[in-house]
């Protein structure tokens, strides 16, 4: 029978993380061969895989890493079962690790499938799944390329990458403030014009509805009613709209009295509700459109352009869940 040493124990247990018994065992079915140990550990991470398969993985880590250059920016979820997994050091290390080889690859697949210590990716999950005994897995995978790249991670649930066009002045204030409002305000797109019509116009009838039927309610209990917006978007706001918005704007001075000579002062603010009040898609979904959150007086779109010729060429936000 080969003798196995507690220096075997230990290399095993550094090289895969598995504990002390799983680590002996594995080295006593493999006769004491350190690479059929891992494989030992391997199948039974194959196996608790295949067992946990349709469990969910809502906890992990969030984490994101940009190149030297700082032209390149991945965000990926390691993710697992439980908090208590996702709080340990030994999880956070793998994590980095993978993160380390994320930024080298374009997409999910071609990450998966990146060597890592002399197996793939994958394989690393599926051999971590056995060890912690919960099911691992990478629910999310983003890559910006850009002039200039920044990010934010919100206690590590939530992690945002931003492009800039052009490495300006203080570049690293600007991505970090617009990666923390990703991260925030759950943008999904960067603006209005990304928008499909057919998408603007069902998401219109589909909030129209809601507020109609809320409506209802609040008339019976005798409750103010909310606005029923006849738009969701800038994209429908055309110059007819706009123009049919101030005609009534105008109508509904007139009706109150108001010395048409201070119209003028009085038309931009009604305007620029008319918009804010039909525009609440935009405010959610578009990151330029949003109001800026350490200064709700401008949008994110002003607030870029305070730092002179440059626009954001892109963005990413990746979750837990």
């Amino acid at each position: 029978m080969v003798k196995i040493t507690a220096g075997d124990v230990k290399n095993l247990r550094e090289a895969t993380g598995a504990g002390m018994m799983d680590c002996k065992n594995a080295l006593v079915e493999a006769e004491g061969n350190f690479d059929k140990a891992i494989e030992v550990l391997r199948k039974k991470g194959q196996k608790v895989a295949a067992k946990r398969a349709d469990r969910e993985s809502t906890e992990g880590l969030a984490i994101t890493k940009i190149n030297t250059e700082k032209t390149v920016g991945v965000a990926i979820v390691l993710a697992c079962e439980t908090d208590f997994v996702g709080k340990n050091d030994s999880f956070k290390e793998l994590a980095t690790q993978f993160v380390d080889i994320a930024i080298n690859h374009t997409n999910k697949e071609s990450f998966l499938q990146a060597d890592f210590n002399g197996m793939t990716v994958a394989d690393k999950l599926v051999e971590q799944t056995g060890v912690i005994g919960e099911k691992l897995d990478i629910t999310a995978f983003e890559r910006v390329e850009a002039a200039y790249i920044g990010s934010y991670t919100h206690i590590g649930k939530i992690a945002a990458i931003v492009g800039l066009s052009a490495a300006v002045d203080k570049a690293d204030v600007l991505t970090k403030d617009l990666a923390m409002q990703a991260a925030s305000m759950g943008a999904t797109t960067l603006s209005y014009n990304d928008f499909d019509p057919s998408f603007v116009a069902s998401e219109t009838e589909a909030r129209i509805a809601v507020i109609e039927k809320d409506n209802i309610e609040l008339g019976r209990l005798g409750k103010t009613l909310k606005n029923v917006p006849q738009f969701i978007s800038m994209s429908q706001l055309s110059d007819a709209v706009i123009a049919s918005a101030e005609e009534a704007a105008k109508a509904e001075l007139k009706a109150e009295g108001k010395p048409e000579q201070i119209w003028d002062r009085i038309l931009p603010g009604k305007m620029e509700r008319f918009i804010s009040d039909n525009t609440t898609l935009d405010q959610e979904q578009c990151l330029l459109d949003q109001k800026f959150i350490k200064d709700e007086k401008q949008r994110v779109a002003d607030y870029v352009k305070t730092y002179g010729d440059v626009t954001i060429s892109n963005f990413k936000r990746v979750t837990l869940g």
